[in-house]
């Protein structure tokens, strides 16, 4: 039976396709009340699960962010602390929605939902900034969360003008100024925005209906405007590039002769049997005999499907290899990046580290540290390490060769994580700039 994929009009695919979007910002700024809003107000929650809030609330309002915050440190505190994810659907699309923290010490889980996101909707608390000021300040987790979402190349950013309610009735004068704010911002950082949108998401204004308050906003709502987003569309043309995952046996669908499989997920182009492929870093070549899709025989498959594949001959494959098209396959052991530190410990030039690449654990070592980016000014500044939650430009020597990508081309080939050998945390992201 085969599984090929049809041929169909590209927008019209992408269109059915879910939307996986998170809600990033500073702390309090209402990301968890308005997903619970959504939710709510989009019939998203089951029965047991309203009344278990109704009993919870005893007669006052129902806080709707204890639908994402899950954690008893979560409920205790009041603060998001792991990212959420939440499930819903409209008559005109289907969300998978990523509820990260806001609090700087838990930057790491934010930039973790946004690498596999095709949107994010940045939250701003008007209530935390002075609107009457000539220029609207912005809050540093706004710029850094934002900042984030550019380099993590999340094709769609939102923002999200939160909690006008507690300003009417100047309500207009303040969003305006916070626009304005953030429009500059956007420009100056090189981000695109695709719209900004003013929000109560404790009383529901302009979230999934539009307000009755805000005659003067004449825009779409929040989730009208996620309804028309577009999802991440990874690069199908190119040749093939397929990370290993783990290496199988089959039984040749009663043919009685043992097949390995190679399965992973295509992270650019497309395979299909009678494809000559080489395989990294061993550099032998065979041809595709038979690909497979959920255990199936397809006659192909392409970038973002999880493939299997069985070679004409007898290659040694295994868990970090990687698949090319016959001679795709280019490795270089030093390159540029742009890290996104997550650790305590700091970022410093000569220090090991375990760098993941795919599936592939090599050890590596920061070679320079060029700068740091200032989130408040944009700009490069000099420095001698990189702290927690700081951004900046770095040079990577790791110990064998790696068949990376640019980032901007392609986010498989060109995103690693850098691990401390001796804490085993997650240390950093990086962003290769260029292969």
């Amino acid at each position: 039976m085969s599984i090929a994929p049809q041929h169909v009009d590209a927008h019209e695919e992408l269109a059915h396709k879910a939307l996986r979007f998170l809600t990033a910002g500073s702390v309090d700024d209402g990301k968890s009340t308005l997903i619970g809003r959504l939710l709510f107000d989009c019939r998203g929650i089951l029965a047991d699960q309203i009344d278990a809030l109704q009993r919870r609330a005893a007669g006052a309002p129902i806080d709707l962010s204890l639908l994402t915050d899950g954690l008893e440190a979560e409920r205790e505190q009041g603060i998001t602390i792991d990212v959420a994810y939440r499930y819903f659907a409209t008559p005109k699309r289907k969300f998978i929605i990523a509820d990260a923290p806001g609090h700087e010490q838990y930057t790491r889980n934010m930039v973790t939902a946004a690498a596999g996101s095709d949107a994010a909707v940045v939250l701003v608390d008007i209530t935390k900034l002075d609107t009457r000021a000539a220029e609207v300040a912005l809050l540093p987790q706004t710029r850094r969360h934002s900042l984030l979402a550019r380099l993590l190349r999340v094709p769609s950013i939102v923002f999200a003008v939160n909690k006008l309610d507690a300003v009417e009735p100047g309500a207009r004068q303040a969003f305006e100024a916070v626009e304005r704010a953030l429009r500059h911002f956007a420009a100056e950082a090189g981000i695109t925005v695709r719209g900004v949108v003013p929000v109560s998401a404790l009383r529901g204004d302009n979230v999934a209906t539009p307000s009755a308050q805000w005659d003067w906003y004449q825009g779409p709502t929040l989730l009208q405007m996620l309804e028309g987003l577009p999802v991440a569309d990874e690069a199908h043309e190119g040749s093939l590039r397929l990370p290993v995952q783990y290496v199988a046996r089959d039984d040749g669908h009663g043919t009685g002769f043992q097949h390995r499989v190679l399965w992973g997920r295509i992270a650019q182009g497309r395979v299909q049997p009678g494809d000559e492929v080489q395989v990294f870093p061993s550099g032998e070549t065979a041809r595709v005999a038979a690909v497979r899709h959920a255990s199936i025989a397809a006659d192909g498959c392409e970038t973002g499907q999880s493939a299997g594949l069985v070679l004409d001959r007898q290659v040694d494959v295994s868990r970090g290899d990687w698949v090319f098209a016959a001679g795709g396959a280019s490795a270089r052991r030093e390159f540029a990046a742009t890290l996104a530190w997550l650790d305590v410990e700091p970022a410093v030039v000569g220090r090991k580290y375990w760098l993941r690449h795919g599936h592939r654990w090599v050890q590596a070592r920061i070679t320079r540290l060029s700068h740091r980016l200032d989130i408040q000014t944009l700009g490069p500044v000099a420095a001698g390490k990189l702290g927690v939650n700081e951004i900046g430009r770095v040079t990577i020597q790791a110990q064998q060769a790696l068949p990376f990508a640019a980032y901007g081309d392609n986010r498989v080939g060109g995103a690693m994580i850098l691990v401390d050998p001796a804490t085993h945390r997650t240390s950093g992201a990086l962003m290769v700039e260029a292969a």
